[in-house]
């Protein structure tokens, strides 16, 4: 997931690899009116995020915040629980499935409607899903579809039309799903926004609009937003009215706040102003033993990209690649930058996502450390590199966040890189989240500090990514045996092992071309008040669920 937001054979336990961390209970020594929210009401949360929404369209979104939000304000036909297992969202009841494992008819709940008050139907997931794959929707998640709904591959190459996808509005709340070959984890794909449904007629009244507000929207999940669009630093959730499982809904509103400063977002945490928030750098050591701390493990790795596709750029040459992505010292970045928890990766593949499906063995393990921190080695590689470009010195521009860990990310890393390749010159250029992906979309940067969180608990969630042709590699980089390793594993579905294999040999190719530079699989440090209850913290998907969330208010007054 990009950042977002948006990977295990184990494919047949892809739950085991979901977590949640939901802290709550009892025992807050603040007042009972410093838990209520600025309604009045006690079941109300502040909370904060990183980052603007950059949009709310489940067909465009890219992003992290934006899956959060989604999945808190829409539902699939499946959704993450609170255990991060999957159940049942608005479809009545697990679909029957054809002997051959291709088809699949789901029926949609009768009581499943939209926040306007009109039912969901077959046909609006017809809607959503061929504009996912139509060309002219230019969807990064298109991928998501491809070789595994029946057609999709040839709609997204423009082959046919997007009306051949397989599948089908047998009636109102009746659904059917042509698959290309069986996919295990397939339930576990139809949690994710971009399976998520549309309302047809809604989307195509609002226009360009849709999506760009709160007002532009229609939900079919837990909450609705309000007070939101694409330049808001701030946004609400609403409980649903029409949500079919609105008694499952405890909380009144959430108020959300962008807060890039840490230590803003820390002033406001300690005068109870938010319930919630994620600690970094200096701040984590500041609050160690503290009884409102917890860990929160993610699948999320982060690392630096390489755009290949300028012209002439050195970073078409594999030995600067390789000197970059050898020249930093990943510890030292993760015990002094982030402090948080977060462990160095030295792969693309995040630790306890996947397991081998014979002998259990973790794919991190397995596969090893591909490529370490060697400042010796780096040295080499980027001297080699410069003789071979002809050159004496190169100037790279670093693009990331504008938050304050993405700026001190940033200075750590131009310091280790200059420092350790002598003749190299690097320039930093931070800008909010949203201006980052526009200038990923564009290809308007050197090197990117990027990352990805699992969408499902499978290694081909990460590797595909930098396949040739998917819609999330703008790198530019390419291999044609790595293509070829990640098109068997997709498609092998009967000999696990030789899938396996194919998975660990893809990700060596990636890590010894340095088609991308592996920085650190993040953890967060977490600051949560007691009477925050049943908040769902998941390893794979959208981040967060909100639905079963509550404030407690049960406090212990001196």
């Amino acid at each position: 997931m990009g950042n977002k937001k948006l990977s295990s054979l184990v494919l047949l336990s892809l739950s085991s690899a979901l977590v949640l961390a939901a802290c709550g209970g009892e025992g807050s020594t603040a007042d009972s009116s410093e838990s209520a929210g600025a309604n009045g009401s006690d079941q109300v949360l502040n909370l904060i995020e990183s980052a603007e929404i950059p949009t709310m369209d489940s067909v465009q979104a890219t992003d992290t915040v934006a899956f959060t939000a989604l999945s808190n304000v829409n539902e699939g036909l499946y959704r993450q629980g609170l255990d991060g297992t999957v159940e049942l969202g608005i479809a009545a009841e697990d679909p029957t499935v054809s002997e051959d494992g291709l088809v699949y008819t789901f029926t949609i709940r009768d009581e499943a409607n939209w926040s306007n008050g009109e039912p969901v139907t077959a046909d609006d997931f017809v809607y959503s899903w061929r504009k996912l794959v139509d060309p002219a929707s230019a969807a990064s998640y298109s991928y998501m579809m491809d070789g595994v709904i029946a057609n999709a591959t040839e709609i997204i190459a423009g082959e046919v039309a997007p009306e051949e996808l397989g599948v089908k509005a047998i009636d109102e709340k009746t659904l059917e799903i042509t698959l290309t070959s069986p996919v295990p984890y397939f339930k576990d794909l139809l949690t994710l926004a971009m399976f998520f449904p549309q309302n047809q007629a809604f989307v195509e009244e609002q226009g360009d609009q849709y999506a760009l507000s709160s007002d532009a929207l229609l939900y079919n999940g837990p909450f609705v937003l309000a007070n939101w669009d694409a330049a808001s630093l701030s946004w609400t959730y609403e409980p649903n009215a029409e949500y079919w499982d609105k008694d499952a809904v405890k909380l009144d509103a959430i108020n959300v706040e962008v807060i890039k400063e840490t230590s803003t977002a820390l002033n406001l945490y300690d005068t109870d102003a938010i319930d919630r928030m994620i600690l970094t750098g200096e701040y984590v050591a500041q609050r160690t033993g503290d009884a409102e701390m917890h860990t929160m493990p993610t699948s999320s790795v982060f690392y630096l990209k390489f755009n290949q596709q300028r012209e002439g750029t050195p970073l078409q040459n594999a030995n600067i690649r390789k000197a970059l992505a050898m020249a930093f010292d990943k510890q030292a970045y993760a015990d002094v930058v982030l402090q948080n928890g977060s462990i160095p990766a030295n792969g693309l593949v995040p630790e306890k996502l996947a397991l081998d499906p014979s002998t259990g063995e973790d794919f991190r393990e397995q596969n090893g450390d591909l490529l370490t921190y060697n400042a010796e080695e780096a040295k080499t590689y980027f001297e080699q590199g410069l003789a071979e470009l002809g050159v004496e010195s190169i100037t790279l521009e670093l693009l990331s966040d504008d938050t304050e860990n993405a700026k001190r990310s940033s200075e750590f890393l131009q310091s280790q890189l200059q420092t350790n390749l002598p003749g190299l010159t690097v320039t930093l250029r931070n800008v909010p989240f949203k201006v980052r992906l526009e200038a990923d979309t564009s290809g308007e940067y050197d090197i990117e500090l990027a990352g990805w969180g699992a969408d499902y608990a499978d290694p081909i969630n990460f590797l595909e990514l930098f396949q040739t042709e998917n819609g999330n590699n703008k790198s530019g980089y390419s291999n044609a045996e790595y293509d070829a390793l990640i098109n068997e594993a997709r498609t092998n579905v009967t000999d696990l092992d030789a899938r396996w294999a194919s998975l660990l040999a893809a990700e060596k190719i990636l890590m010894e071309d340095a088609g991308i530079a592996p920085l650190y699989q993040r953890s967060y440090a977490v600051l949560q008040k007691p009477y925050v209850t049943d908040l769902g913290e998941h390893l794979v998907g959208a981040d967060y669920s909100y639905k079963w969330a509550s404030n407690s208010g049960t406090q212990n007054v001196d």
